[in-house]
């Protein structure tokens, strides 16, 4: 288990509470890059792989809470701009 690796989880993991509040309020697009948010839900997805085979520790839980929050910004993302084609 790394502290730094931790570190990066946990700032990384900071930001997607307000990305997606924000989204939850404004029901709005913008800003927002779907391709972004599924890059960066298959970067997690591969620290958990990487967690899983060759490294299993705690920090997987951190993964896995920033994969959940981006996929919940990405569930927002498609509701919101099917709301705004209506």
């Amino acid at each position: 288990m790394s502290a730094f690796e931790i570190l990066m989880l946990v700032c990384f993991g900071a930001a997607w509470p307000f990305s997606i509040v924000r989204s939850w309020r404004s029901k709005s697009t913008k800003g927002k890059s779907p391709v972004f948010l599924v890059i960066v839900m298959i970067g997690y997805g591969a620290g958990i792989l990487h967690k899983i085979l060759y490294q299993l520790d705690g920090v997987i839980i951190l993964y896995v809470v920033n994969l959940v929050m981006v996929a919940v910004d990405t569930a927002l993302y498609i509701v919101n701009r099917r709301r705004e084609k209506t």
